[in-house]
């Protein structure tokens, strides 16, 4: 193929991102939590507080900076809407412009017959474009992450020190953005060093040599001075649970899928978080996508040469590396969920085309085998479109489905408590999203243990979970509520799916405001 057909074709792919992306950020009923924390870092970089943003923040900041950046750019109002609009046009940029490296990973890979596919592929899995059409930091990261492959998988393939130095500082920004970016130079490191195991795809001893040393120093200049900033590859509680430099999450911690069980045996905990793992990968490929991909390695053809055989040793170790992670991630924390899992789901939809590819030839082999080479296209081509036509019938109505609906309440809630309430009321809302989207000061998870006591409080705001769950949390809801009746509910009938939150008011003579000529939403 020529290189304007490339072309042609990622434009395409392009507009078809732009749209899924820009219609789900449209339909966002309620930011994800943890955008919560990226937009709190953004503001601060406003204020000018960048220790807050920088050095003693959880996240890395290169997220927050562009999320800033964008919200000046876009007029720098003080609405909660203006913020989630910024990070969510940061995030929807960056997930429209992860359709090249996307399309450049898989045609190095697998070449072009499979690159268009595996991208489209990976638009239309459900959990691509909810992630990215959300205010989170993974594609900025996805971003960072999938360049840094290609021009590692571009090294592999030529032996190039330009590539590998474009390689170190995708990583670089990829680390800047969230630390699972380190897995990328280690992944080179370990394939040059497995390498030497193997004859067959060794490099020359001055190529290895420059690159084994670039690999070594690279990250140290790069990166070195702001994990001596941070004092760590990464402040977050999951990364230093992750490399046992904390302890393993409290049996009734937030973050756990359910409260652990205090009599598991090693051998059942392993069992457990290889079951999350597996859960959280199935849920970020899909189950079919899942088959398929096993199915491309059986069906997939010998490496054409050595440097074929570097990129697959490279993706090889990435995948393996990830799965190991993600299982530990289960062990220590409780939790793993499929936006976690998509380093590894990437690949695998793109073995996943492969495969559909394959079969598609194999079939226009035993249907067309004496056929002209124009009637064998058409039988793979049909082949491969009445694949999709199969994964839009079973993903369509979940790919555009509205972000985050379950929880759409506490919108609703924050901007009720923001039309009926004095400014300074304090709210407890364990989730933070009536706090953020009512623009009011009080509580969530993290001070939680401050509430009881503050005689001030007047609000609360919980779902159903909250007032009947087993966590030790749930009670301390309960006990603050004491049996009130909800002031308001939204949505004011249970619907399947969602969340119903309830707005309580813990101290009925308290000053309450008049309504606002603010809209509402029910």
């Amino acid at each position: 193929m020529t290189t304007s057909q490339h072309a042609t074709r990622i434009a395409l792919l392009t507009a078809f991102a732009a749209a899924l992306l820009g219609w789900l950020a449209a339909h966002t009923e309620v930011m994800y939590a943890d955008g919560l924390r990226y937009v709190a870092g953004a503001q601060a970089v406003e204020r000018g507080d960048w220790k807050a943003t920088i050095a003693r923040a959880v996240d890395h900041p290169v997220y927050p900076l562009a999320v800033a950046a964008a919200h000046r750019l876009l007029g720098g109002g003080d609405r909660p809407q203006d913020w989630q609009t910024a990070a969510q046009v940061v995030s929807v940029g960056a997930g429209v412009l992860l359709v090249v490296p996307l399309y450049l990973v898989a045609l190095e890979l697998y070449g072009p017959a499979v690159a268009w596919l595996a991208c489209l592929l990976t638009y239309m899995v459900p959990i691509t474009g909810h992630v990215l059409a959300d205010v989170l930091s993974e594609g900025v990261f996805l971003l960072f992450w999938t360049w840094g492959c290609w021009f590692a998988l571009r090294f592999f393939r030529r032996g190039g020190m330009a590539w590998l130095l474009a390689t170190l500082g995708a990583a670089g920004l990829a680390y800047m953005t969230r630390p699972e970016g380190l897995l990328l130079p280690a992944a080179l490191a370990a394939t040059l060093g497995l390498m030497v195991v193997r004859p067959s795809i060794r490099f020359a001893r001055p190529v290895w040599l420059r690159a084994t040393a670039l690999i070594v120093v690279g990250p140290l200049v790069l990166l070195g001075p702001y994990i001596a900033l941070k004092g760590g590859i990464g402040t977050k509680p999951a990364v230093a649970r992750l490399f046992g430099l904390a302890p393993k999450s409290t049996a009734m911690a937030i973050e756990r899928e359910r409260p652990l069980d205090p009599d598991q045996s090693a051998a059942k905990a392993f069992a457990t978080a290889c079951r999350g793992m597996f859960r959280a990968v199935q849920g970020a490929a899909t189950t079919p996508l899942l088959a398929l991909a096993v199915l491309g390695l059986f069906l997939r053809s010998p490496g054409r040469d050595s440097g074929q055989a570097r990129d697959r040793l490279f993706v090889g170790i990435v995948c393996v590396a990830w799965t190991l992670a993600l299982v530990r991630l289960y062990a220590t924390g409780g939790y793993c969920t499929p936006r976690h899992a998509l380093i590894l789901a990437l690949p695998v939809v793109a073995a996943a085309a492969s495969a559909l590819v394959r079969l598609s030839e194999l079939t226009a082999r035993r249907f067309a085998a004496d056929a002209t080479e124009g009637r064998r296209r058409f039988v793979q081509a049909t082949v491969c479109a009445a694949c999709l036509l199969v994964g839009g019938s079973l993903w369509g109505k979940a790919t555009l489905a509205p972000v985050n609906e379950s929880y759409a309440g506490y919108r609703q809630a924050g901007e009720w408590l923001s039309a009926h309430t004095a400014p300074g009321a304090k709210v407890l809302d364990l989730k933070g999203w009536a706090l953020f989207y009512g623009q009011r000061p009080g509580y969530s998870f993290g001070d939680l243990g401050q509430a009881p006591g503050d005689a001030g409080l007047g609000w609360v705001v919980a779902h159903d979970a909250f007032l009947v769950g087993p966590w030790s949390y749930c009670q301390t809801v309960r006990d603050l509520v004491g049996g009130r009746t909800p002031v308001r509910s939204f949505p004011e009938t249970r619907r399947k799916g969602v969340s119903q939150v309830h707005v309580f008011e813990l101290s009925p003579d308290m000053a309450r405001s008049e309504p606002t000529d603010s809209t509402t939403r029910h």
